[in-house]
């Protein structure tokens, strides 16, 4: 900021560079320009090189980063997240250089702690160090039914964020859009999950069933295997027996609260 008015100056938290993105409506992967303004608080992509308008301009506030190397099939593959027009946006990226993706995922995390204690100032850094990025708690293919219990069952890969108390559901696991969602509360707030299905109803295919309990209505499953019904009924009820954090809270001050399946 001292030196001469014509020689720009990055911000030490920034980082720009390229990327391997899947296309969001096929599974190609093209290399993308990447721009991360830690200051501001954004993320940005262009599809040109030399683009002058941003692709897409992301929010740091509500921006998450997981590796996701299997699902993606790449040994350096990130998966990036955010909230756009009520849904979570997922974007597939690589890079060759397994430094270059870590030196990425660092600089996003940098980003969101210093968004966070802009956003909580009155919370120790200790307590803000867990909000930074999070891993979904399991992933996997279900079956589900409709509202009325009564629609075939048709099968859906989902995914668990334990920190936004979200069930997502896709058609296929790299999809950019989630078909559907919902919102996970605390049992003391009424939301449970009960092993099996309602009596009466029975799965296509799979017959080792959970039934999620909410205000609002009933949520029902079938898993491929008993193994997979258990570690969806343990993920599903650490989320529900947890309290809900700040951030979450600050969320739905947003109005970035839950949504329902179809």
């Amino acid at each position: 900021e001292f030196t001469a008015i014509d020689k720009a100056v990055s911000h030490p938290g920034n980082r720009e560079g390229f990327l391997w993105k899947r296309g969001r409506d096929n599974a190609q992967f093209l290399r993308r320009r990447f721009v991360l303004l830690s200051r501001e608080g954004l993320l940005k992509y262009y599809t040109k090189e030399e683009g002058k308008a941003p692709k897409a301009v992301i929010s740091i506030k509500d921006l998450n980063a997981t590796f996701q190397t299997e699902k993606i099939g790449h040994p350096h593959g990130l998966q990036i997240t955010y909230r756009k027009e009520g849904h979570t946006r997922n974007l597939f990226v690589y890079h060759d250089s397994g430094k270059e993706i870590v030196d990425w995922f660092n600089a996003l995390r940098a980003a969101r702690l210093q968004y966070l204690k802009l956003a909580f100032p009155d919370l120790p850094e200790s307590e803000l160090v867990p909000l930074i990025t999070r891993n979904y708690l399991k992933q996997g293919f279900m079956e589900k039914t409709g509202p009325k219990h009564r629609e075939p069952f048709k099968k859906r890969w989902f995914a668990l964020d334990p920190q936004e108390r979200r069930l997502l559901y896709y058609k296929n696991p790299l999809d950019a859009f989630e078909l559907g969602q919902v919102f996970l509360g605390s049992n003391e707030q009424g939301y449970e999950v009960w092993e099996d299905l309602p009596k009466g109803i029975r799965g296509n295919r799979w017959k080792a069933g959970l039934t999620v309990i909410t205000p609002e209505r009933k949520f029902i499953f079938t898993c491929p295997t008993e193994k997979e019904q258990r570690e969806w009924l343990e993920s599903l009820r650490g989320v529900l027996s947890s309290p809900l954090s700040p951030l979450h809270l600050l969320s739905e001050k947003w109005g970035m609260g839950g949504g329902s399946f179809g």
